[in-house]
């Protein structure tokens, strides 16, 4: 019953004409988002990842290299 009045709460703040669906950026699901997004974030890119970035970065540079020699 609580929650009921909080949503009732919200929705009167918005001003008239205009409801809250509970999905701003202040709702309870915006703050449960932020901190998810914000753990994700703290996280560390795993090496295997970062060894696959390397070498799509290799293959990139050979292959914009046999382009250009392919062009001249």
């Amino acid at each position: 019953m609580i929650k009921d009045s909080v949503v009732g709460d919200q929705r009167t703040r918005i001003g008239e004409g205009q409801t809250d669906d509970g999905l701003g950026p202040n709702s309870d699901i915006g703050a449960r988002l932020r901190a998810l997004y914000g753990a994700v974030q703290d996280e560390g890119v795993p090496d295997q990842l970062l060894d696959l970035l390397e070498k799509l970065d290799s293959a990139e540079k050979t292959q914009r290299g046999k382009d250009e020699a392919y062009d001249e």
